[in-house]
């Protein structure tokens, strides 16, 4: 029961916050592309932070059924770092 009033909770302050923002540019006069531009950044990097977290943690429980503790862990670090390094060099 207390996860379903947790998962409650957060899915009303999820509706909450698109509804304040929702009023913030209802009542604002005039468009900002600057504040628009800087908004849309930092919700783009949110949610991708939220992907590679999610995304790493799995892989590093994974890694580390298959290989043990400190390898499994090393081995995720490493294909992380890895993968920066693919995207930049692209």
């Amino acid at each position: 029961m207390e996860n379903v009033a947790l998962a409650f909770l957060l899915t009303t302050l999820a509706g909450l916050a698109t509804g304040i923002g929702g009023c913030i540019v209802f009542f604002t006069k005039r468009s900002n592309t600057r504040f628009l531009s800087i908004s849309m950044g930092s919700s783009a990097g949110v949610m991708i932070y939220v992907s590679l977290v999610e995304l790493f943690h799995e892989a590093d429980g994974m890694l580390q059924a298959a290989l043990g503790a400190r390898q499994g862990n090393m081995a995720a670090v490493l294909a992380f770092f890895g993968g920066i390094l693919l995207i930049a060099i692209i």
